[in-house]
């Protein structure tokens, strides 16, 4: 049996799973799906095509499947899925989505901390953690266990790679590689993020190899579709090596730090900046 408090709001229609929790002033809209053991505590705002995970904590303050904060809106069926087990702290902002049948989606175990935005048309993968106050505007791609620090702000379109580690305080106007670690205005890359590979248990041999990656990616002076063909000479390729060079293929802003190398590239996108937007 669910335990919902009698002044809390829970519209028909809305799809209520075993022990969920609902505590007194949070409101349900008759679109939202909860899933087994899902807490919502008080003064939370569920709306839209959401559906929350099994176990997922949505603390007080929070809103998650309001309309998309986009311009180009025009009243299309959208949705949010969020995984399982996450934890979607004090007014945090997830708006639902832009264009016909689009979701934003968060994978499992995320932690998204106080303030922090996501934005129509985004993808977040599992394990990550949004530090307080941190921004993701449109279609932005997160990969999975990335780390972003507070009050960073990610523009849109722009992806942070998988186990990558974002400083707080930082800018973000294009694609952060991931196992990557860097922060700041100008974003700077300091490295591989060497403690977060260990932590994640990723083999000696294979963060020796993305550390070769790295220099001659980001140390050789090389463009950048140059430095991939290299690194696909000569490093060995571990899964890891595959993703970095996939990254770099698909990137269409342009990899982070390499603003005045990466145009020539015939893979990469022209890196026009824009201002932050959603």
């Amino acid at each position: 049996m669910s335990n919902i408090h009698p002044q809390a709001i829970v519209e028909p229609g809305a799809k209520i799973g075993k022990d969920v929790v609902i505590e007194p002033f949070a409101i349900i809209k008759g679109t939202v799906t909860l899933e087994d053991r899902v807490v919502i505590k008080s003064h939370a705002y569920i709306d839209g095509n959401t559906t929350i995970g099994e176990g997922t904590i949505i603390w007080p303050g929070a809103s998650i499947g309001t309309k998309t904060q986009d311009l180009k809106y025009r009243g299309e069926k959208t949705y949010v899925v969020i995984g399982k087990h996450c934890e979607i702290r004090e007014f945090v902002t997830i708006n639902s989505s832009c264009q016909e049948n689009s979701t934003v989606r968060i994978g499992d175990q995320c932690l998204i901390m106080a303030y922090c935005h996501v934005a129509h048309n985004c993808e977040i993968g599992n394990g990550v953690v949004m530090s307080n106050g941190a921004m993701l505007a449109g279609h932005v791609l997160v990969g999975d266990h990335a780390i972003i620090g507070g009050l960073t702000p990610v523009h849109q379109f722009s992806r942070i790679g998988s186990y990558a580690m974002v400083g707080g305080f930082s800018r973000v106007p294009r694609d952060v590689p991931p196992y990557t670690i860097g922060a700041g205005f100008p974003y700077k890359l300091g490295g591989i993020n060497i403690i977060g590979l260990k932590r994640h248990k990723v083999p000696l041999e294979v963060r020796a190899a993305l550390s070769k990656v790295f220099k001659i990616t980001y140390r050789s002076g090389l463009h950048l579709e140059e430095a991939v063909s290299q690194i696909e000479s000569e490093i060995e390729p571990f899964t890891e090596v595959k993703h970095w060079i996939d990254f770099c293929k698909t990137s269409k802003r342009g990899l982070i730090g390499l603003e005045g190398v990466t145009k020539s590239s015939s893979f990469v996108g022209d890196g026009e900046d824009q201002f932050f937007e959603e």
